[in-house]
């Protein structure tokens, strides 16, 4: 009689039942509504972070072209017309560099690559300001490169729209 008990104990099914089962995926269900809005906002947030090291490079070069620029003129290694600011003509500049009349014994370079705009969702690259320009003109006259900013129309997660940044 104890060999039949113990057989009948252990042959015996294991297993979940439906209302555990329901119980489990709604508490799944539950954390996945929380979890999935977090992660939105983190990917935003990493995107945006990307945004602003992207601009101060970028931004940072401009200034160290113009820098050298004005440090050429007053070496004399260059000379410059009278409507000539300084700034660089175009980003790919940035990228090929200049040894500015003797200034360097090589091409100085300022960017390695130029980097991308999380936000551009139309390939539409970074938007460009002239010196010329307004501080916050979206219109290129064309003449040099002052200052860049993004493209986006979106709104950041602090509420500025990205093309203000």
């Amino acid at each position: 009689m104890k060999l039949s008990r113990c057989i009948s104990k252990s042959g015996g099914q294991r297993g979940l039942t439906l209302l555990e089962m329901i119980i489990a995926i709604a508490i799944l269900a539950v954390l996945a509504t929380v979890i999935i809005p977090m992660a939105e906002v983190t990917a935003t947030r990493g995107k945006e972070l990307e945004l602003r090291r992207s601009l101060r490079e970028i931004r940072t070069a401009i200034d160290n072209y113009k820098a050298d620029f004005d440090r050429a003129v007053a070496e004399k290694k260059i000379i410059t017309s009278i409507d000539e600011t300084g700034y660089p003509e175009n980003l790919e500049i940035l990228l090929e560099g200049s040894d500015w009349g003797g200034l360097y014994p090589y091409k100085r370079k300022y960017l390695r690559r130029l980097p991308d705009d999380p936000f551009d969702e139309y390939d539409e690259g970074w938007g460009l300001r002239s010196y010329k320009d307004d501080p916050d003109s979206t219109f290129y006259s064309g003449d040099d490169i002052y200052d860049v900013y993004s493209t986006s129309t979106r709104m950041a997660l602090d509420g500025t729209p990205y093309n203000t940044w």
